[in-house]
């Protein structure tokens, strides 16, 4: 009777929150399985594809005039111009063809794999998620079928890249004269094809280490080009070479080797396995032979199967009744794109900004004659690394659980920022990681944003490009993801820390570096770091203490204080306390927070002066001050001006963080509508491409945001939900903390919390 006294006290002191974990939480469990996405018609061409895969592993599938088509892409397949290029295209034709009155084509999300069948005729295709094998299976619950598949390849030599192609490249607009895509390598015997391309001995690294005054520090650096090989290998069991065959797909000429079953068969299974190395084309060629040995079939089903059921138990966002539109679409294209991001699991490369693993022919993305070239098109090259739009693919990647499908953007870090210290110490003499916005998966900016006419004496150190000058903060926020990973999930952070605290020491040195060469003064009158010449974004040009840079130092140095302080690293803590006892404080100006104490001219529309509520969440829901940062949104002239739904834009997620409803809904409304080709989560280009992954990642975290806030110990529900949307959901928190709840009708009507003893952390929304 104790017990049951306290309990209902507690009731009365939390008020209506406390009946409701009573009433609510020892419910059953809401199940997570995800909508199996359907066609009941074929494609008119790629742009009509469906994105399948897995591990490392993308392919966009469709079917076309009765063939079932795919491309395959693999995440780090970087040719020597740095093109992430694709590993062919793929036709399967069976007899009797499938019938197209009932036709359908099945994304099976919860089980990660696509199914094209006429009710008789059943193709699967499957990626395995632990190795790069892609699958494919046909069964015919009838007669016997004869079954043909065609490797098709438009790369069988040396083509050159025409104006618009090259920014498929790292070289873009300063590509040398006659610059090239080099051939593949193609051997096809009576029951197999392999095919690879060989990175030579000399690559873009070179060409950019020799622009850039770095070669007496080559030796040093990073290296990830230089012979590179990737590529792969079909067979099937029953399969024989057919014959070398010829074509036009889109624009692109392609040659094809076709191999077809030797007898008629009610079963047929085809495998693809791929392989990616550095060293001797040997060492491919043996990677690949033991990726084949490895291969079980059913157990390799069986455990991909498992895993992408795992994948959507961590979390989901559903809409809830039959009137719940347009909430049930968004709700879906979040599901649809989270698949999407979840097929580079395994990846030892983060997923591009640009496309992702799910690319198609650029025609079909731009009518213009122009983009005519080859389906390895895509805009903003393929190994550069444009960090300000990379980030919102991975930021909602905590909320979702997805602590896995961080490691490769953290490891792209990690691998880079010596080569970034290199400059520091070259160009400077100090220390600290300069890590460029446009920066290469080799950690030195971009060829052409480098500069190839540069002024006599202009600092080796710096970008010529009015977009890109002084803009080296955005590695900031992926320091913090890592730190944010331990915070969430308890994830061993301990190979980033030199990375993070490189990073952070950079901005310390290079920025007293730099008043010491203005003066006799490394610090200002009040013992603060002067950050000038600074950056916002791409837009606030030659700032003066930019607010973006402010709010990153001062957030990253004090969440790597509370990871010293968690761990008891004294030496670590006391270190970046000195550090941010030197960060001046962010400018507020006519009770607005500004861009920057001073700025010189506006050069992009990108409005950092709200990234003090996201990335950095100094402003927000139940936070201090939050009347500042709704007074910035709302009245600022040019972040009014620059608002929008397009691409990268934050403007929904300001909205959500902010707890402002009405802009939260119009915004998320557009920005998660269905894109403009078939599939509805391949959005774009706005200012990219297509599918533009930095558009839907921006989208899913506005979407988290207006569910779910955390402020220090406090979880806020349905901070910037409609009361009229009906939905449910399962997103994480820190301390390794899932939430669920579910809104009805205007009320929450359920709410559960593990760790049970978060359940007091709860705050309700009003």
């Amino acid at each position: 009777m104790g017990a049951k006294l306290l309990f209902f006290r507690l009731i009365i002191m939390k008020k209506s929150i406390f009946l409701l974990f009573f009433s609510c939480f020892f419910c059953s469990p809401v199940g997570a399985q995800p909508q199996d996405y359907v066609w009941t018609s074929p494609s008119k061409n790629a742009s009509e594809s469906m994105p399948c895969g897995g591990g490392d592993v993308g392919m966009n599938v469709w079917v076309e005039q009765g063939d079932v088509l795919f491309y395959l892409s693999r995440s780090g397949s970087f040719d020597e111009n740095n093109s992430l290029l694709k590993l062919g295209r793929f036709r399967i034709s069976v007899s009797p063809a499938l019938d197209m009155q009932s036709f359908r084509q099945v994304l099976h999300l919860n089980e990660g794999y696509v199914e094209v069948t006429d009710g008789l005729i059943s193709i699967q295709l499957w990626a395995d998620v632990n190795k790069p094998v892609v699958h494919v299976d046909m069964q015919s619950i009838r007669e016997r079928v004869n079954m043909a598949v065609t490797y098709e390849n438009w790369r069988t030599h040396d083509t050159p890249l025409t104006k618009r192609s090259r920014f498929q490249t790292s070289y873009k607009f300063a590509a040398p004269k006659g610059l090239v895509t080099h051939h593949d390598s193609i051997v096809a015997t009576d029951h197999s094809v392999t095919f690879w391309h060989r990175n030579g001995e000399t690559t873009i690294f070179d060409a950019t280490v020799e622009q850039q005054g770095m070669t007496s520090v080559k030796e040093k650096l990073y290296n990830p080009l230089k012979h590179l090989t990737f590529g792969g290998r079909m067979k099937g069991d029953g399969f024989v070479l057919m014959d070398k065959v010829s074509g036009l797909y889109g624009c692109t000429d392609y040659e094809g080797w076709m191999y077809v079953t030797e007898q008629p068969a009610k079963r047929c299974h085809l495998q693809i396995a791929m392989a990616t190395t550095q060293g001797t084309l040997d060492d491919w060629h043996g990677q690949l032979s033991q990726v084949e040995r490895t291969i079980r079939k059913a157990a390799d089903r069986k455990k991909s199967q498992e895993w992408w059921r795992n994948f959507w138990r961590r979390s989901y966002i559903e809409a809830r009744g039959a009137d719940s539109r347009p909430v049930s679409d968004f709700c879906r294209n979040y599901t649809l794109f989270r698949y999407m991001l979840g097929c580079n699991s395994r990846g030892q490369w983060p997923t591009k900004f640009n496309g992702g693993l799910f690319t198609f022919d650029p025609q079909y993305v731009n009518l213009s004659s122009e983009y005519w070239v080859s389906p390895d098109y895509r805009n903003w090259g393929g190994g550069v690394h444009t960090a300000q739009n990379q980030r919102l693919v991975y930021w909602p990647m905590l909320k979702s659980g997805d602590y896995d499908l961080l490691i490769p953007q953290l490891e792209f870090y990690r691998n880079i920022y010596q080569n970034a210290e290199e400059r520091s110490r070259l160009y400077w003499g100090h220390e600290g990681a300069c890590l460029t916005e446009q920066v290469e998966n080799y950690g030195l900016p971009c060829y052409p944003e480098y500069g190839t006419k540069r002024p006599e004496g202009f600092d080796p150190g710096m970008e010529r490009n009015a977009w890109l000058e002084y803009e080296w903060d955005t590695c900031l926020e992926f320091c913090q993801m890592a730190l944010e990973a331990h915070r969430y999930n308890g994830t061993d952070i301990r190979p980033y820390i030199p990375m993070i605290r490189s990073c952070l020491q950079f901005f310390d040195e290079h920025y007293q570096y730099l008043a010491n060469r203005r003066g006799a003064k490394t610090l200002d009158n009040g013992g603060h770091l002067v950050l000038y010449p600074g950056s916002g974004g791409e837009t606030y040009k030659g700032a003066y203490n930019s607010t973006s840079t402010i709010a990153a130092l001062r957030t990253v140095t004090m969440s790597l204080m509370a990871y010293a302080m968690e761990r008891g690293d004294s030496a670590l803590l006391e270190q970046h306390a000195s550090l941010l006892s030197r960060l001046p404080d962010i400018t507020i100006r006519d009770g607005m927070i500004a861009p920057a104490l001073h700025y010189e001219r506006v050069q992009n529309t990108e409005s950092t002066q709200l990234y003090p509520v996201f990335p950095w969440r100094m402003y927000g829901v139940g936070r201090p001050d939050i009347d500042i940062a709704r007074n910035t949104y709302q009245n600022d002239s040019l972040a009014i001006k620059f608002r929008s739904h397009i691409g990268w834009k934050q403007d929904a997620i300001w909205a959500a963080c902010l707890g402002m409803t009405d802009e939260a809904e119009q915004l998320i409304t557009q920005k998660l509508a269905d894109g403009p080709h078939r599939f509805p989560a391949f959005w774009g280009p706005g200012f990219d491409w297509t599918p533009d992954h930095n558009w839907g990642g921006s989208g899913m975290i506005a979407l988290q945001e207006m569910l779910l806030q955390e402020v220090g110990d406090k979880l806020y529900l349905f901070p910037a939900w409609p009361k009229s949307w009906n939905v449910r959901f399962r997103l994480r928190a820190s301390r390794k903390t899932t939430v669920e709840a579910e809104l009805n009708g205007g009320k929450v009507v359920r709410v559960k919390v593990l760790p049970v003893e978060r359940l007091r952390d709860v705050v309700m929304p009003k």
